[in-house]
């Protein structure tokens, strides 16, 4: 193994390890609660590895939220991809997200903690690179297959995309999450259904 080859090993291993480290401890308490020495000490590394690697606290956090917005949009394609009938897709990749919003990481890491800590327009930022791919493709999926009607697909996936985060923020924010997320489903469901070209029933849908 080369000497480069083995640097780019250390690297990525001592990433890992303050993101693994970062993730677990902003998860269970907080980012607030958790600070930075406590991190570099359940890493078993040092704050000079912490600076070196992200800088400071903030950029870590940012490195955690990043990682497990991937994993959640993993999630998502993968609930979607289980069919080949493009509205069941839809809407299990909607049922699979609302789910994640009650799971305690990402009602911690990304739903309370991420909007404050990285600031709302970085937040969004982050959410619209991770989720609107998804959404747009499916839209874009299901108006060529006539499933919708048609709409400017980057202008709707927009206005969805936020619906979807409002609603987690809503979940997060609830005194009863689980009655919270059964309620926003129902809605945002009603949402994407207004726009279908048929009716559940098979017949047209009345003009807008």
């Amino acid at each position: 193994m080369s000497p480069r080859r083995r640097q780019e090993d250390r690297t990525r291993a001592t990433r890992g390890a303050l993101i693994a480290a970062g993730r677990r401890l902003f998860g269970e308490r907080g980012y607030g609660a958790v600070p930075a020495e406590e991190i570099v000490a359940a890493s078993g590394l040092t704050r000079g590895a912490l600076r070196h690697h992200f800088g400071d606290k903030r950029e870590l956090f940012q490195a955690v939220f990043e990682e497990l917005e991937t994993e959640i949009t993993g999630r998502i394609g993968t609930a979607a991809a289980g069919t080949t009938d493009t509205w069941t897709a839809m809407t299990r990749g909607l049922t699979a997200f609302l789910d994640t919003c009650q799971e305690p990481e990402v009602l911690q890491i990304a739903l309370t903690d991420a909007p404050a800590v990285l600031g709302w327009a970085t937040w969004r930022a982050i959410e619209a690179r991770h989720g609107l791919g998804l959404i747009t493709a499916a839209f874009d999926r299901a108006i060529a297959e006539g499933i919708l009607i048609p709409q400017p697909v980057d202008v709707l996936a927009h206005l969805v995309l936020s619906a979807t985060i409002e609603a987690a923020l809503l979940i997060a924010q609830a005194p009863d999450p689980g009655r919270a997320r059964a309620d926003a489903e129902q809605t945002l469901l009603a949402l994407i259904t207004g726009l279908r070209t048929e009716r559940n029933d098979g017949s047209p849908a009345e003009p807008a």
